[in-house]
């Protein structure tokens, strides 16, 4: 029997077809969304699937019914007219170079007028734009078909940027107007991207679009879910399960565990990566398929110039107002990365409209705090999964000086002007770059022992807690080690484990910022 034929990096929906590419069939969702409306704007995260969407609305679009044979659009489509189209994918470009968007959208132009001809009095390339819709239609007969691709990648590669993004908006906000001021041209048109920019942005003439990124019956377009990882994928997750000693059940919980978990609105079924579900079956392992495509820079960027609190982040709660737009000069890089793909919907308080964020799953917080790391503490990329194996190791150990020596090692040579800068308060912004470290490293550890931790305006207490040692931490920042172990005592921290047979552990840890590092440890059994 031939193995299946598994569609990774293939987003073209004609080859795929032809070539015998395993799809899992979207065509219901996408004849609702032809059938009920005009204009639509769809944001998911990268490596969703969303290429693989406008290539098959566009195979659609071009009434090629064969390609559709066996799928459920076979039976609903009746008519198969073929309509003009103008697909534009702006993903295959590099824009932090200023020119390359005007020509980007130059060269796309000048194709689209060898085919429907040109007016020499168009002169911008919005008016082009707009000519080029009109002569399709009168030429065709037929309205106009438009499918834009990654329609942000500019403005995402322009972020830290306000001269560039600025200019960005400007190039865009007129070029996209064309899908409302030739209105009456159109049959068709949607925009896809990772983000939704708002407000002043390239969004605010085009009031006729179509938001469907958060709306329940659209949740399924992109991405896998549940119902159809069981009706498509079944004899995989066996195979999975068998190459790698586990049962169907653990294989399933497993995949879930790493690949589920993606929520665009608060009541939604989860949806898995495609990207990353896919890699799994065909290579029979499990991995960061995902996370290892894209090095998220930019929101780290962001992090770093808005002096986020790490802590925060696996229970971020903010609104539907946030969640669904970004603009240029916001403050907040929460938005960017929920919209990136890297924080998803946990929950929804509907008294008061919020919504909780946090990681979708393994794979993501994982990679993402593992990616962090080199940004915040004196360690290289190539050598963060060493030292976390290294403080495991230690810790499992019952060898805490070892640790301390490696953490300080973590905090050592850090440049000052890369932890403060950010705002007039130095000693916070110290404060927080402590915590932050503090955070990502036991955030890494407790993948692989159980770390448990709760802040409090900079001070971390720590239960960390290994097969035979259970260590209880006060950290303080210019108090002492002395202190800080006093307070574990007075505070009763080690109450609840005391009548545990494992070894118990108190540590106070003192914080220096005139050292910008731990200045002392203390321990007692």
């Amino acid at each position: 029997m031939m193995s299946k034929l598994y569609p990774i990096g293939i987003q073209n929906f004609e080859s795929l077809r032809k070539d015998g590419y395993y799809y899992v069939d979207k065509t219901e969702i996408i004849y609702n969304l032809v059938k009920t409306g005009r204009y639509y704007f769809l944001s998911r995260p990268r490596r969703f699937g969303k290429s693989l969407l406008i290539s098959t609305l566009e195979a659609y679009f071009q009434g090629k019914k064969e390609l559709f044979t066996g799928l459920a659009m076979e039976k609903l489509e009746k008519e198969w007219i073929a309509y003009p189209i103008l697909h534009l994918d702006l993903n295959t470009e590099n824009y932090s170079i200023p020119q390359n968007l005007e020509l980007k959208l130059e060269r796309a132009l000048s194709a689209w007028e060898q085919l429907y001809g040109s007016d020499p009095a168009e002169k911008s390339l919005a008016s082009r734009f707009e000519g080029i819709i009109q002569r399709a239609y009168e030429k065709t007969g037929q309205r106009v078909v438009i499918l834009v691709d990654e329609y942000d990648k500019p403005m995402l590669q322009a972020i830290g940027n306000e001269a560039l993004q600025t200019s960005y908006r400007n190039t865009l906000k007129g070029f996209y107007g064309a899908l409302k001021s030739k209105d009456g041209c159109i049959r068709f048109g949607i925009l896809t991207g990772v983000t939704k920019f708002s407000k002043v942005s390239v969004f605010s003439d085009l009031n006729n679009l179509d938001d469907i990124s958060m709306w329940n019956e659209y949740i399924e377009i992109c991405g896998i879910s549940d119902r159809e990882l069981e009706i498509n994928f079944k004899d995989d997750l066996h195979k999975l399960a068998d190459a790698n000693g586990m049962t169907y059940e653990a294989a399933r919980e497993k995949v879930k565990q790493y690949y589920d978990g993606y929520h665009f609105t608060h009541n939604s079924v989860g949806m898995y990566n495609p990207f990353s579900l896919l890699h799994t079956f065909k290579r029979k392992e499990f991995g960061s398929y995902w996370f290892a495509t894209g090095t998220p820079t930019y929101l780290v960027t962001l992090l770093q110039k808005h002096n986020y609190d790490l802590t925060h982040i696996t229970h971020e709660e903010t609104s539907v107002d946030v969640l669904d737009g970004i603009d240029s000069t916001d403050t907040d890089p929460i938005p960017v990365i929920y919209q990136s793909g890297y924080l998803t919907i946990k929950d929804y308080d509907a008294r008061f409209g919020t919504y909780r964020l946090g990681f979708p799953n393994r794979e993501v917080e994982e990679g993402f705090v593992r990616f962090l790391l080199p940004f915040y503490a004196n360690v290289s990329t190539s050598r963060s999964a060493f030292e976390i194996g290294k403080f495991v190791k230690e810790i499992e150990q019952g060898d805490y000086n070892s640790f301390f020596r490696r953490l300080q090692s973590f905090f050592a040579d850090t440049p000052y002007e890369t932890i403060t800068g950010h705002t007039d308060n130095k000693e916070r912004e110290l404060e927080l770059h402590y915590q932050n470290v503090l955070f990502i490293v036991f955030k890494l550890m407790g993948f692989y022992t159980k770390v448990e931790y709760h802040t409090n305006e900079g001070r971390i207490d720590l239960v960390l807690q290994t097969d035979q040692y259970i260590y209880i931490m006060e950290f303080k920042l210019n108090g002492t080690a002395e202190e800080a172990l006093q307070q574990i005592k007075e505070k009763h921290y080690a109450l609840p484990f005391e009548a545990d047979s494992r070894k118990l552990l108190r540590i106070g840890v003192n914080f220096s910022s005139k050292t910008r590092n731990i200045e002392k440890w203390l321990a007692e059994d």
